[in-house]
Parts: structure tokens; C-alpha cells; sequence
């Protein structure tokens, strides 16, 4: 039946115009898809990462890389200790420190440089794992022990050791840890120089004269050198 150009379906409480019908099923079709709508954009926002929301033209966040610690550095050729010296010191890129500079603290001291500390403060510092090492331009004493700031703020000892320890000193060769002795100074005993990373080493004991009625008598300081790093301190760089 046709009323006012309507058509009319027949329903429980009698005749209903079809466009009332029609409205009143969309709207209740229409309903949860207005509520879920909403609700999966929210659930798809939540799901994009924030490094790329940030790589959009915000600051992104950037995971900090921890610093590989130096292998150790061995210098196989003979020669006076005069030449082993400037060969360590080319090899590592470190000239000494400026001359204006009494004593300075390994922390501030600049990159590839290289100072001195006397044995009995190395010997402290190393046993409480001091976070700094204070540096001397020249020796203080004939004895002092030599420090390299390399260029990636590495700390380096640097010291004599006995021929056969050059295996246990390779990368290549070397076992996790190795017990060596680091003298001061170069003798018929100890004639390879060495420079040896800080991070890694253990030092229980101060270093011991060589010759106990001198006083600038070459030291022995024994160690150990880990095969990874122990210590996160200045010593290593900033």
C-alpha cells in the first residue's frame, strides 16, 4: 500500500513507513563500528615506535655504544730505552704533554698525549681502582712508570717485559687472563717495551724496588691483565 509516495512494512505493533526502517537499522549498525573506530586508531598509534615518530623532524633517541677497550701493544725490536720509548709513542700517536702543565689529571689531560707517575701512586691507584691518575709532564723520578691518552681517550701502561711473555701478549695468542710483570725500566731480564690497556688490569700488591737500598732502583709491579674490561673509570677516557 502506497501513502504520500511512502511504502509501509508491516510490523509487530502495526504499519511502519519503510524510510523509518531503514533509518533505524543503519543507526543500529552504524553504532559499534563508531565505537571501534576510535578505538583501533588509538591501538595502531600506540604501535609506532617512537624513533620514527622522531626521525619525522623530532630529536630521536640514540643508545649509547659502549667503548671497546685497546688490545695490548708490543714492540718486538731491540734498542736502547731512549728508542723503545719513541717507537711505543709513534705507534700509539701520543706526544707529551704541554709544558705549562706541572701536574694534571689523566681525566682532563688531552688525547693522545703522555704523561709520568711515580710507582707508589700508580701502585695505589691501580690497588683501589682509583677513578683518576694524576700525570707529570717528565719524570718525577727515574723510576716513574709512562701513561698514553690515546686518541679515543683509551689509558695505556706503558713498562718492560720478559721475551717470553710476547706470545701471551698477542691478541691472537694471548689466554683470557695472563700474571705478568711490568718493570719500570728495561734490563737484560725485561727488554720489550709494552703498553698495556688500564681497564684491564688487576693489581693486588704495590710495586716492589728491584734494589731496596735505592731509591730510584727500577720497580716490578706484578698484575693481571683480564681479557676483558674490569673497571669503567677516567682512567679509560671520559
Amino acid at each position: 500500500m502506497r501513502v504520500r509516495d511512502s511504502f509501509f512494512i508491516a510490523v509487530p505493533d502495526g504499519l511502519a513507513p519503510m524510510v523509518d526502517i531503514v533509518a533505524r537499522l543503519t543507526r543500529i549498525r552504524l553504532v559499534p563500528y563508531l565505537i571501534a573506530s576510535p578505538l583501533l586508531v588509538l591501538t595502531l598509534m600506540s604501535l609506532v615506535p617512537v624513533s620514527l615518530s622522531g626521525a619525522q623532524g623530532g630529536k630521536t633517541e640514540v643508545f649509547p655504544v659502549q667503548k671497546a677497550a685497546p688490545a695490548a701493544v708490543f714492540i718486538e725490536t731491540a734498542g736502547s730505552e731512549v728508542e723503545l720509548r719513541h717507537q711505543l709513542r709513534a705507534k700509539n700517536g701520543v706526544s707529551e704533554l704541554s709544558s705549562s702543565t706541572s701536574v694534571i689529571r689523566f681525566s682532563v689531560a688531552p688525547t693522545g698525549s703522555f704523561g709520568f707517575i711515580t710507582p707508589n701512586l700508580l701502585g695505589l691507584a691501580l690497588i683501589t681502582q682509583s677513578p683518576d691518575l694524576p700525570l707529570e709532564q717528565t719524570p718525577p723520578t727515574t723510576n716513574a712508570y709512562e701513561i698514553h691518552k690515546l686518541a679515543d681517550g683509551s689509558g695505556m701502561l706503558v713498562g718492560f717485559v720478559e721475551a717470553n711473555l710476547k706470545p701471551q701478549l698477542t691478541p691472537s695468542q694471548r689466554p683470557k687472563n695472563v700474571r705478568l710483570g711490568l718493570y719500570s725500566n728495561p734490563s737484560s731480564k725485561a727488554p720489550h717495551i709494552v703498553a698495556v690497556p688500564l681497564v684491564k688490569l688487576i693489581v693486588d700488591r704495590m710495586p716492589i724496588r728491584l734494589d731496596p737500598k735505592e731509591q730510584g732502583s727500577a720497580v716490578l709491579l706484578d698484575m693481571d691483565l683480564q681479557s676483558t674490561a674490569n673497571r669503567t673509570s677516567s682512567q679509560t677516557g671520559p
